[in-house]
């Protein structure tokens, strides 16, 4: 593997995908990211490789040799990874006792948490959890974690599955002195403090997103590491905030809240699990999966009548 020396893993695993797939779109909708991410990443390759990697041919592209002679060696280094971090060839959930490594936002381990180890008990009771925040993901993390929940939004490496929905709210203190008819103004989302939510460098959330789209520059207050503490910070005070309805339901009693309508209509928050395509036939993994979209339908259903 002497070819792949002072290639970091990101660029390795952009390289497998390019070198299967040997179209650039087709490569970042496997990897989960945007062709210009890949275009990028294929101009370091080729410098660092001292090789085209792909060359045209008509209206499809072909690898060069030095690129057929390194795809076995990608895919070798690969399955080294994989057998680095013990993923088993077998898996029985009732006499397992793996561990499985999870990150997610603070939102959605604090709505998925109790219902994951609750169905884990029931259907594999050996079976663990080991529960990680989440930053900014990369390749690597899809390697080191078995699987990654976040927003389907927000550029995430690898594939992924859709898990439930939820819809983004403006939350204020009851009785805030710039509610009109239990709602806010586009002057009043510009001139009151704004709790902004940051997960990581780089991410801009759904709310902000939207109101740069509209023209607003809301005046932070406040910046915070997850949508937990935004009812908290907005509690007693005049600032505003964002967070997914759920969160709303489950604190606008215990901390004076309220919903307050805006002029401005937020997108649909959507909750995906994300894992890497090189662990597709762990069949561990797959049943994973399975109880992952068992406990999404338990919350996207919550509260409805049986």
């Amino acid at each position: 593997m002497d070819e792949l020396r002072g290639i970091d893993l990101n660029l390795i695993v952009t390289l497998d995908a390019i070198l299967t797939e040997r179209n650039l779109t087709r490569a970042a909708e496997v990897l989960g990211t945007t062709q210009p991410t890949v275009s990028g990443a294929v101009a370091r390759l080729r410098t660092l490789l001292d090789d085209p990697l792909l060359i045209r041919s008509g209206r499809t592209s072909e690898l060069t040799e030095k690129a057929q002679a390194l795809q076995p060696v990608v895919r070798a280094a690969l399955s080294e990874i994989d057998r680095t971090l013990n993923v088993r060839p077998m898996f029985d959930p009732h006499r397992s006792d793996r561990q499985f490594r999870l990150s997610a936002s603070d939102y959605a381990l604090s709505v998925m948490t109790a219902p994951l180890l609750e169905v884990l008990g029931v259907e594999a009771p050996g079976v663990s959890v080991e529960f990680s925040p989440q930053g900014a993901l990369d390749p690597i993390d899809l390697l080191r974690d078995d699987v990654a929940i976040a927003s389907a939004s927000h550029g995430v490496p690898g594939k992924r599955r859709s898990l439930f929905s939820d819809t983004m709210v403006c939350i204020v203190r009851s009785g805030h002195p710039s509610l009109d008819d239990d709602g806010l103004g586009l002057d009043d989302l510009v001139t009151l403090p704004y709790v902004q939510v940051a997960l990581a460098d780089g991410i801009v959330m759904y709310a902000d997103e939207t109101l740069a789209e509209h023209g607003i520059a809301p005046r932070v207050a406040r910046t915070v590491p997850g949508f937990l503490p935004v009812p908290f910070a907005v509690a007693g005070t005049d600032m505003f905030g964002f967070v997914p309805a759920r969160l709303a339901d489950l604190y606008a009693g215990e901390l004076d809240l309220v919903v307050a309508r805006i002029p401005v209509q937020l997108p649909v928050l959507v909750e995906s699990v994300f894992w890497h395509p090189s662990r597709d036939d762990d069949p561990a993994l797959r049943w994973l999966l399975t109880i992952l979209r068992t406990v999404a339908e338990r919350v996207e259903f919550a509260g409805d009548p049986a």
